[in-house]
């Protein structure tokens, strides 16, 4: 049995020593007001409705969705979880604490754990005293209430001085690789007619469907590049809805435990959760009947992690280094993955390459390794380095050329070079006419063919985004003037003056 002495820290487990060495004990530190401690409650009460939000986005549950892989394995006992018995008793000391009384089934709803696991935690916190059982008249030891003692509300508040997370436990940085890598994006498969019905409503070119359709299967990187307003951006963004939608369901864990410290990864705002039994509202859950509650614990499936379908995150010239970097936060004491972490098994789009605020040679030493070795190096605050799986396919999208971009060590990683030409001048009346349509307005040909003779040349050749900009300028300009939306001549010749013209430079020719 475990000292009194020892009860303020519960350092049971090995990898305590480094988040002994970054923080001071409870011990050395002022023992909190009763209001103040109230403040820390109501937050930290805060912090679990962020975890385990009710978005009204959620998308609703498919059962044409293929999963990528298996999912990850209930754990059977305390050593499966990866996590150490400190952290296991921490958790249920704050959940208990937060609710004034659980019973035994419930806490194991909160914490994602099977109850012989979770009985692991509540058996050693009962022994020191911390935790009472409740009289409850039923033999099954998950009905039983539980609540804490006098020291069991003294080592809550240690525990929440340390960290105020409060949810489903994390997992271990061993099991979330392992996972990262059967559901990689390398292992997805996509027939040449699935890459044509996401590529549907665009005008793509042939030999560019050609060089895009291995790139996609590589799942590794690819950087487009060409002039702007060619569809860079619109074509990066259906293929990641195309993995998205058809690359079938990967997990994501709540959090993940390094070295006794917790980095939370699912976000609700990027990971779109195609579970039912985890989304349901915490009324629902106090609600739920035992019998549900044993049918969720003969599950096989770990709940610690969230089904989604594959994210996609996007981002452009508001790239920071510190983006791409743990964030800690010292008030609630973890940490939250970057970007490139919550991206894991899907898309990471990286918008007006070349166009960040820091130096585009600091951006490519940052990102040379993770290519390369499809593992990323991240520190904690207190130097200590770790490693997570980049599997991802990232897609560049850039204006410049490879050879404007300079660094060759750093292109050498990105698999798929893949040039976006300017439109033909079919693919252009095909754009203008399904803009067109969007927009209710009659398309007339010979209307696009004046302006493809006289606006454009060789030198100005015409852009993919230009239909779409003239119709809203041409609709704005009979607004304006009291009219029915409609094309003319007139009203494209005025739209082309206001809109392109400039753009185009005064050699591009007059218009219509």
């Amino acid at each position: 049995m475990v000292s009194e002495d020892s009860l303020p820290n519960l350092n049971l487990d090995e990898g305590q020593n480094e988040s002994s060495s970054d923080s001071s004990g409870p011990q050395n530190r002022p023992e909190l007001s009763t209001d103040l401690y109230d403040r820390i409650v109501n937050e930290v009460q805060a912090i679990c409705q962020s975890i385990l939000p009710e978005t009204a986005d959620q998308v609703e549950r498919d059962e044409t969705l293929c999963e990528a892989c298996e999912p990850p394995r209930l754990p059977r006992s305390l050593s499966e979880t990866g996590i150490s018995l400190s952290q296991l008793c921490d958790l249920i000391l704050k959940t208990v604490y937060l609710h004034g009384a659980l019973s035994g089934d419930r806490l194991t709803q909160e914490l994602r754990l099977p109850f012989c696991v979770t009985e692991e935690g509540i058996s050693f916190l009962e022994q020191q005293g911390l935790l009472n059982a409740d009289f409850v008249e039923s033999d099954s030891p998950e009905q039983q209430r539980y609540s804490l003692s006098d020291s069991g509300r003294r080592r809550t508040r240690d525990a929440f001085e340390e960290c105020r997370y409060v949810g489903p436990a994390p997992v271990s940085l061993r099991d979330y690789a392992e996972q990262c890598r059967k559901q990689s994006t390398r292992n997805i498969d996509f027939s040449e007619e699935n890459l044509r019905d996401a590529f549907d409503h665009l005008h793509v070119h042939e030999d560019l469907f050609k060089q895009l359709g291995p790139a996609i299967l590589s799942g590794q990187s690819m950087i487009l590049f060409g002039p702007p307003g060619n569809g860079k951006s619109v074509l990066s963004k259906a293929i990641a809805k195309l993995m998205s939608r058809s690359g079938g369901t990967i997990y994501v864990p709540f959090a993940v435990t390094v070295d006794q410290r917790l980095i939370t990864v699912f976000d609700p705002s990027v990971h779109r959760a195609v579970d039912h039994t985890q989304t349901e509202s915490r009324q629902a859950a106090e609600e739920k009947s035992v019998a549900e509650s044993e049918n969720q614990q003969e599950s096989d499936v770990d709940l610690r992690w969230r089904k989604i379908l594959r994210p996609v995150i996007q981002c452009g010239s508001e790239l920071t280094l510190e983006m791409l970097n743990l964030k800690y936060n010292e008030l609630s004491g973890y940490y939250s993955a970057p970007i490139q972490m919550k991206a894991n098994g899907g898309v990471m789009l990286i918008d007006d390459f070349g166009r960040q605020e820091m130096p585009s040679k600091t951006l490519f030493n940052r990102w040379i390794l993770p290519l390369e070795e499809r593992l990323d190096t991240l520190s904690l605050k207190t130097g200590k380095l770790l490693q997570i799986p980049f599997e991802q396919l990232t897609i560049f999208s850039t204006s410049q050329s490879p050879e404007e971009q300079g660094d060759q060590a750093f292109l050498r990683r990105v698999r798929h070079k893949i040039p976006v030409p300017p439109p033909t001048d079919e693919q252009f009346r095909s754009i203008f006419r399904r803009a067109c349509e969007e927009r209710h307005v009659r398309y007339d040909d010979w209307i696009v063919t004046q302006m493809l003779t006289n606006c454009y040349n060789s030198d100005h050749p015409p852009k993919s985004s230009d239909p779409r900009d003239l119709l809203d300028a041409v609709h704005a300009i009979c607004r304006f003037n009291g009219e029915s939306f409609h094309l003319s001549e007139e009203l494209l010749t005025e739209a082309w003056r206001y809109c392109l013209n400039s753009s185009q430079g005064s050699t591009a020719g007059n218009p219509v």
